[in-house]
């Protein structure tokens, strides 16, 4: 029997510890050529958002079949990868300066069909 034993409350504590560390996996990282989400699908920008202007021009029905790589309040910055706020107030993920989303046809990671879609889509690149 180990002398180290924790109490359900350590064990809620050092599962917690572990949780908070986890912000930083949700930015995107690079994969075959293309940044990904943390689900290891796809990423995209959009031809209409201005870099670097802090906002994203897709919202309402552009973003249901578009959505957002959604960053969290306790999300940080760091190097080449932003966040901006949305119409809603609610934030998201910019690599570059150009906000981040997911296209909702892909299907299973590695997906990219939705790289040119209407001439302003493309696969986000690292």
């Amino acid at each position: 029997m180990s002398p180290f034993r924790l109490s359900p409350a350590g064990i809620a504590a050092a599962l917690l510890a572990g949780l908070l560390a986890l912000p930083a996996l949700a930015q995107p990282k690079a994969a075959d050529g293309a940044l990904v989400g943390p689900n290891g699908m796809t990423l995209y920008t959009f031809d209409k958002d201005t870099a670097g202007n802090g906002k994203s021009a897709c919202n309402g029905g552009c973003a249901a079949n578009w959505p957002p790589f959604m960053a969290t309040d306790s999300d940080k910055p760091a190097g080449d990868f932003t966040i901006v706020t949305r119409d809603d107030g609610k934030k998201q993920w910019a690599a570059k300066g150009r906000p981040l989303y997911y296209w909702s046809k892909d299907t299973k990671p590695g997906d990219k069909t939705g790289d040119g879609v209407g001439g302003a889509w493309k696969t986000a690149k690292p």
